[in-house]
């Protein structure tokens, strides 16, 4: 059994197993996409141009997205700290403002998804466009459900007590879909 420990001071109590838990699930995500980057830049090493015509990316829209993305892990710590406090009102309201701005997001991709110039069999590069934002627009879809089962046991009255670590360890698979957006935003819009 894992013991409490003092740290300059403050009792440190041990990780509890549903964020160690997350964490390795996490690694393995990353692990996937991971792949998908490995994948595009093989490709893109091997074929000339890249990308290829008619491919004509937008920025504006997919950079306030992007913001609006980001925005949204910073709303989710808060979140996670009003939690820790007790403060439930401000806890919803985090919340609330996380799944305002994720599903913005998401709207912002389909949008974009919708006025493209080019599929997913276009070619080589259209694949991998579609695949590394599709699998990640899956992932910004289940951090919303998960959000939306976080305002169903809020309530139900879960929270009272200020332990938010199921919330918490949604919050991490949140920081990282939003980590793996700056990567493929970067990859895909910016360096091409």
């Amino acid at each position: 059994m894992a013991q409490s420990s003092v740290v300059a001071g403050r009792v440190s109590r041990p990780t509890p197993p549903i964020l160690f838990g997350t964490v390795l699930f996490l690694a393995s995500e990353l692990l996937f996409f991971g792949g998908l980057f490995a994948a595009y830049f093989a490709l893109r090493a091997e074929t000339s141009p890249w990308p290829p015509l008619p491919v004509d990316l937008h920025l504006a829209l997919p950079a306030i997205a992007t913001s609006a993305l980001v925005a949204s892990s910073f709303t989710f710590h808060a979140a996670i700290a009003a939690g820790d406090r007790r403060d439930l009102a401000a806890f919803r309201r985090w919340i609330v403002l996380t799944f305002v701005l994720g599903g913005g997001f998401l709207a912002a991709q389909l949008w974009d998804y919708a006025h493209l110039d080019f599929r997913v069999s276009s070619s080589a590069y259209g694949t991998m466009f579609y695949a590394m934002t599709g699998f990640h627009g899956l992932h910004v879809a289940a951090g919303l459900v998960l959000m939306l089962v976080i305002l169903g046991r809020l309530a139900q009255g879960a929270y009272r007590d200020g332990d938010v670590d199921g919330a918490r360890a949604i919050s991490y698979y949140w920081h990282m879909v939003d980590g793996v957006w700056i990567g493929l935003f970067l990859t895909l819009y910016v360096l091409r």
